[in-house]
């Protein structure tokens, strides 16, 4: 948090078959593998393309509790809200280390977009799955979830919030 080129939106993809986005999406997978992370987003790792990639496997050690989410590679996303109901979750991220904070969002949502071979992703989801792809796709377009927050008594230290919980980040 403070890296200006977090806060930058991101361009879309153009070439899908360039060894730059295969590069990219091996960096990214095994980033967040090594960090048992649920989403990942490019500009997390310094490059500024529209570019996610997410999912939990059976189980993920930081979300035990969590439903399993696909992994998924999504290029060029694009999301709309299914409703106007909003839940508020606990969210952490790999930019923000050691921090939760409660965050508002949609509780379930259409996505598409597509991915690594260009072939088309479109899904309707709720729960976990919704907000993961909310929180990455965010990082998108330069927003972390702290400025998402409503009531900033709601953020703080992992430690200090959940005293003795693995630490939940992205």
């Amino acid at each position: 948090m403070g890296d200006a080129a977090l806060l930058k939106v991101s361009a879309p993809v153009r070439d899908l078959d360039s060894p730059e986005l295969r590069a990219l999406l091996l960096d990214m997978r095994d980033t967040m593998a090594a960090l048992d992370g649920a989403g990942l987003a490019a500009p997390q790792i310094g490059v500024p393309l529209r570019v996610v990639i997410f999912g939990t496997g059976a189980p993920n050690p930081r979300y035990p509790e969590a439903e399993v989410v696909p992994p998924t590679v999504l290029i060029n996303p694009q999301i709309e809200p299914i409703g106007e109901q909003v839940e508020e979750g606990w969210e952490g991220c790999l930019s923000v280390p050691g921090m939760r904070g409660l965050v508002p969002r949609y509780a379930e949502i259409h996505y598409r977009g597509v991915d690594e071979q260009g072939r088309d992703i479109e899904r309707r989801v709720r729960g976990f799955h919704a907000r993961v792809v909310q929180h990455e796709v965010d990082h998108l377009d330069g927003i972390l979830y702290p400025m998402r927050i409503v009531d900033m008594r709601d953020f703080g230290f992992q430690e200090e919030l959940f005293p003795g919980e693995p630490e939940q980040d992205e």
